[in-house]
């Protein structure tokens, strides 16, 4: 503090640092100024348009707006005297004026100012009506009312300068400015995605969530973790009568308040008429398949006690256990589950059934990107966070799509831009990120690793890699350079699709910064080639001396909100908690004393598609599957539903009767996470602390208490009896939770690993002193094109790719049954180049069939001109129809992981019209 601006404020000395405004001094001090127009959040620019905060400075004539003036040295400035309150006070009542009689929100900041003020009502005439447009409803999950504005531009601010959207704007002059929507569009026909950043900023309910009258109508706030993707962004659940009535971002280090459509609008799941709130069993003689309504399961099941149904599930585990061997049972844990819950069902399967044969999603996200950083960088997390990217001057986005998959973290990107940084964006389909792009590059699908080995090629070929950094920190550099000869970017561009001087461009872009990023997603990963793409984009950032450093490193965007944490804690046929080889055996001989086991085995276990293959050759038999629903998530899923049909014995926990469900011998009600105690650990290395809001419906339970109940009937004699238990025995055997407490997490919330001390935050960016590995030494893997399993043909002359929508998740079991959701996006649809529709005489919302070498589906067609021609693009949520009916479950021979990013498909118009 000795080193800040000295000044005076209200008689007392104080220091402020560069940056601070008089008004963060002054709260800091314990002072409170008035205040509309600026809102005390991180990245939400202060504007000192409204006065409200104005105070005195000695020697100068006017009041200054203390949210924006900065101190100087010796400055003397007053806050309280009767000037300065004068002036808020009319500057608040000549606001109230306009305000209409009954307010929208009746908690809103406003008033909270006018009561400060002691603005009780008036004196001033209300503005005629009509000067602008008023109340507007259109929009499913936030009203606008505009009689409420006081022109303090929040909103615009928060859309444009925090979320980046560039929705809102303001029209009129004077008096008559107000907020629009693009081009004065109604809110609900805009452009505009349902963050709610422009809610969350308003002081007065000019726009408000829209089933919200009050905003301080709750009983109890709750601090937690959104539920969805793997960013991991803090929320504020208000509850009231047990019910969550709505969610705001608080600053957490991920999102610093910021949510998109699905954290903000997605929580009602919980509340869905299809909750499972009592254990099943089938009935006797009921017939296996996708034939249960889930608003009616007991047509095909009966409803039982919690002691019957556990009874029954261990029975049935364990009498194929001892009829035909511990490997005739396998599990499914889930990404969406704690760190706790995949803890304890990793060590379930494995103690309870002497095998490894237990996986979840991460074989089918970045099973491939962790198979590249562990051979490579010795650690299958993120090098560096993806708020790092503050720090960066280039960055490179591929195969990713984070506007609609990880929008939060999206933002920051979208910052990045406008604050100069060089963003190159590669994809096959044209993505919203492309418009803040350098460069774009869509490539031809499958042609990654000819483009990113012309591009290595040129930065080798022309002196532009970082000789010092590859003889310090690297190994095998010389054959990667041999090896990246044969890539001339003259010679990949047919391969790719890119022309050779924009392969040129983009190599001198990312080599001659300073500080870069690669971030990458599932586009890079569901591929047969998918370890090699991860190969070539390490091998990227090691030519370049990109890891190590503040704003470098690798970053692969993890999809659910939990499949780092659940990696991290062994839901890996390979591998035990934190990475562990299962193959060691003084990582046996650990994890047997702390565990009081003898059986563990030494043998890697089968990955999700091969243990469906392995229930059609016999092998397994019977599965626990938690929180997981293959019948929709897994590739071929005709194969997948025939696998679970034929299976002898099936236990499904979750909150739905999913799809998978609906095989199921005895079904478990479980806990959504709003309604647990847990730990989860997000795609920045972030470990947070969850925390229940409401209680679960009817006799649901929590997936820990669950599973240990299992556990104790399967004979293994678990004693747990609280999460924490848990989680300090999971820091016994995980390095990686050094100095991360059960109790520093219920202080702080969120604790980055690597910690280097109790009062350590986290490692931002690691690997600054070497890497993992033997000798700390990164290494380069040279990779050569690989095509993809099947390519176009005269019979399915066409590719598909598949991914995520901004407004579902994964399968569509919780964003299906959030209202908001499924208001904004209720009908399963494809994405076609219009040209290509054209070509076929389909209209845009017309029916297409889309045929693979593995089955046919019926959807609703959208013209997309960021679509490459003759290609598809169809999210997987909708069960009507199904993209992992089309999927090849071809396999990447490293990660095990399926080429979900690419089919040949067939698509032929079916002559009618979507559904109205």
């Amino acid at each position: 503090m000795s080193d800040g601006i000295k000044f005076t404020l209200d008689g007392q000395d104080v220091v402020a640092q560069a940056g601070e405004s008089i008004w963060d001094v002054a709260k800091r001090q314990g002072t409170l100024i008035p205040h509309l127009c600026h809102k005390d959040v991180p990245n939400l620019r202060a504007d000192g348009n409204c006065r409200a905060c104005v105070v005195e400075i000695e020697g100068e004539r006017v009041l200054a707006a203390s949210c924006i003036r900065e101190p100087s040295e010796g400055m003397v400035v007053t806050t309280d005297n009767a000037r300065a309150r004068q002036a808020r006070k009319m500057v608040v009542e000549l606001l109230m004026a306009d305000q209409p009689e009954a307010a929208h929100d009746t908690s809103s900041h406003l008033l909270d100012m006018a009561d400060v003020t002691g603005v009780e009502t008036s004196r001033f005439p209300k503005l005629e009506a009509g000067r602008v447009p008023l109340l507007d409803d259109s929009h499913v999950a936030m009203s606008v009312n505009l009689d409420a504005c006081i022109q303090c531009n929040l909103c615009v601010r928060a859309c444009r300068e925090v979320q980046v959207n560039d929705v809102i704007g303001m029209a009129g002059r004077g008096h008559d400015a107000y907020p629009v929507f693009d081009i004065a569009d109604p809110m609900g026909a805009s452009t505009c995605v349902a963050c709610g950043e422009c809610v969350q900023a308003c002081p007065t309910g000019a726009l408000m969530p829209a089933k919200v009258t009050d905003t301080e109508d709750y009983d109890r706030e709750v601090e937690s973790i959104c539920p969805f993707c793997g960013v991991g962004c803090q929320v504020s659940l208000r509850v009231k009568d047990d019910r969550v009535v709505y969610v705001e971002g608080i600053n957490g280090p991920a999102n610093e308040g910021r949510l998109c459509v699905k954290g903000r609008f997605g929580f009602d799941y919980i509340n869905h008429g299809h909750r499972l709130t009592k254990p099943l069993i089938r009935k006797e003689g009921a017939p296996k398949g996708l034939n249960v309504d889930p608003a009616n399961p007991l047509t095909h099941f009966r409803e039982a006690s919690w002691d019957e149904a556990l009874d029954m599930a261990a029975q049935g585990l364990a009498k194929l256990r001892d009829a035909h061997g511990g490997d005739a049972v396998s599990g499914f844990g889930s990404a969406k589950c704690t760190n706790e819950e995949a803890y304890l069902f990793q060590k379930l399967i494995r103690a309870g059934f002497g095998h490894n044969n237990v996986d979840h999603c991460t074989r089918l996200c970045h099973a491939s990107s962790v198979s590249a950083l562990l051979e490579n960088v010795g650690s299958g997390a993120v090098t560096a966070t993806f708020n790092e990217i503050e720090n960066a001057d280039v960055a490179i986005v591929i195969g990713s799509n984070p506007i609609e998959n990880h929008p939060v973290a999206a933002t920051y990107f979208k910052q990045f831009t406008k604050r100069g940084g060089k963003l190159i964006v590669m994809d096959p389909r044209g993505t919203s990120l492309s418009r803040f792009a350098t460069h774009m590059l869509q490539f031809k699908p499958g042609g990654d690793v000819s483009m990113l080995n012309a591009i290595m090629h040129v930065i080798a070929e022309e002196g532009l890699t970082d000789d010092a950094y590859i003889a310090q920190h690297t190994e095998n550099w010389e054959a990667m350079r041999e090896h990246l000869r044969a890539f001339p970017p003259e010679d990949m561009a047919e391969i790719c699709g890119i022309p050779a001087d924009e392969l040129r461009a983009v190599a001198r872009t990312f080599a001659k910064g300073k500080a870069g990023m690669i971030f990458w997603g599932m586009g890079v990963s569901q591929h047969v080639h998918g370890t090699d793409n991860s190969r070539c984009l390490i091998s990227l950032a090691l030519m370049t001396g990109n890891v190590g450093r503040p704003g470098t490193g690798l970053h692969p965007l993890r999809g659910q909100n939990n499949v780092q944490g659940a990696s991290d804690a062994g839901l890996i046929p390979m591998f035990l908690p934190d990475y562990k080889s299962v193959k060691d055996p003084a990582v046996l001989a650990e994890f047997n004393a702390v565990w009081g086991t003898d059986n563990l085995s030494d043998k890697p276990g089968l990955t999700v598609v091969e243990i469906m293959d392995a229930v059609h050759d016999g092998r397994i038999k019977g599965m626990y599957i938690l929180g997981e629903n293959p019948a929709m998530s897994d590739p071929d899923v005709t194969h997948v539903r025939e696998a679970l049909e034929r299976m002898e014995f099936l236990v499904s926990q979750d909150i739905f009767l999913t799809e998978t469900a609906s095989y199921a011998d005895v079904v478990l009600p479980a806990a959504a996470f709003a309604e647990k105690t847990g730990t989860v650990s997000n795609t920045n290395r972030q470990v947070q602390m969850g925390r229940p809001a409401v209680p679960p419906p009817g006799d649901a339970k929590e997936d820990w208490w669950i599973t240990i109940e299992l556990a104790k009937r399967l004979g293994l004699g678990w004693s747990y009896t609280h999460p924490r238990e848990v989680f300090a025995e999971m820091g016994r055997l995980m390095p990686s939770l050094n100095n991360i407490t059960w109790d520093r997490l219920v202080a702080q919330n969120a604790v980055t690993y690597p910690s280097l001390s109790p009062e350590d935050p986290g490692q931002a960016v690691v690997f600054g002193d070497g890497f993992p590995r033997a000798g700390k030494r990164a290494r380069f893997t040279p990779a050569a094109i690989l095509p993809p399993a099947e390519l176009p043909d005269a019979d399915y002359p066409m590719v598909l790719t598949t991914g995520r929508q901004l407004e579902h998740w994964h399968t569509g079991s919780m964003t299906r049954r959030a209202t908001v959701l499924d208001a904004i996006e209720p009908e399963a649809n494809c994405s076609i180049n219009p040209k290509t529709l054209r070509e076929m005489g389909v209209e845009a919302g017309e029916m297409v069939r889309l045929t693979t070498r593995r089955g046919s589906i019926e959807v609703m067609a959208r013209a997309d001109y960021g679509v490459a021609e003759n290609m598809v693009f169809l999210p997987f949520a909708y069960v009507e129809a199904a993209a992992n009916m089309l999927t090849n479950p071809a396999l990447d021979p490293y990660g095990k992981i399926a080429e979900m990013k690419f089919a040949a498909v067939k698509v032929e118009k079916t002559g009618s019209l979507a559904a109205e």
